[in-house]
């Protein structure tokens, strides 16, 4: 059974940073898309970001420019820094796997196989 681990949540304030961290419990190169998702109260679930296997990213447009997606394949963690966070960044986020997943491995598809439990991130104005 594969466990996803997310941390790095917390509170900060507009224009601050954050990293997010997600610890895969088996070798994360063996998942061909991994991502950040997104889902604030009343909200439906976004993607954030995404990145496939041979390093390819994908970028929700409200996050681009911000956000990085990266992962350390010697840690088996995936990470998502965030940068100049704002108020509508606030949500419950969560970490995503999938081997399988390849042209679909994008901010559009949350069809993933493994998910984390999610990780606060809070940002007041």
């Amino acid at each position: 059974q594969v466990q996803l681990v997310e941390s790095g949540g917390g509170s900060v304030q507009a224009g601050g940073s954050l990293r997010l961290s997600c610890a895969a419990s088996r070798y994360i190169n063996s998942f061909n898309c991994m991502g950040w998702f997104r889902q604030a109260p009343g909200k439906e679930r976004e993607g954030v970001a995404a990145i496939r296997s041979d390093g390819t990213t994908n970028y929700a447009a409200s996050v681009k420019g911000r956000f990085t997606i990266s992962k350390d394949s010697a840690k088996n963690t995936l990470y998502l820094q965030m940068n100049s966070l704002k108020p509508e960044d606030t949500a419950m986020y969560y970490c995503a796997a999938d081997p399988a997943k390849w042209v679909g491995c994008n901010t559009e598809s949350a069809d993933f196989g493994y998910w984390g439990q999610g990780t606060q991130v809070t940002v007041s104005s």
